[in-house]
């Protein structure tokens, strides 16, 4: 015999506990509720969800899908067609496309587009890269290099 196969006859039923019906009952005075407060009480229970006060979790979680990252990663974009005014061979990162003028702002690291043609071939170094960009940078017969992003 095992303890699992340990279980009440066929049939029988056991009495259901009668709370706060006295000392002998075993369940007297405070039915096994403690002394006071809100679980005690009668009726005394929150409503499922319910965190003392603090915003509960249900609403703390956005309703909708779709909703806005908190902090999304910014890059300076650029497509491959305004590349294609380089010479030959030039090393292109985001200092270098700077100082000539095709970039003016610097909103994080550098990542590549593939919109447009690009006939000559060049070492970029960049954060990032679509498929499209790489794809057409080394069909020029340059090369793509993702370097580490720098956080400043």
């Amino acid at each position: 015999m095992r303890l699992n196969d340990a279980l009440p006859k066929e049939g029988s039923k056991k009495r259901r506990r009668r709370l706060g019906r006295g000392i002998s009952a075993g369940q007297g005075a405070s039915a096994g509720k403690g002394m006071r407060g809100q679980k005690a009480r009668s009726g005394g229970s929150t409503r499922p969800g319910f965190e003392g006060g603090q915003q509960p979790l249900y609403r703390r979680l956005p309703k909708l899908k779709h909703f806005t990252v908190i902090n999304p990663r910014q890059y300076t974009t650029i497509n491959v067609s305004k590349l294609a005014s380089l010479p030959a061979n030039t090393e292109v990162t985001l200092d270098s496309l700077m100082s000539a003028g095709i970039v003016t702002a610097n909103n994080g690291p550098l990542k590549l587009l593939g919109d447009g043609e690009l006939s000559t071939p060049l070492r970029v170094k960049a954060a990032a890269f679509t498929a499209g960009a790489r794809s057409k940078i080394e069909a020029a017969g340059g090369t793509c290099e993702v370097e580490e992003k720098t956080r400043g």
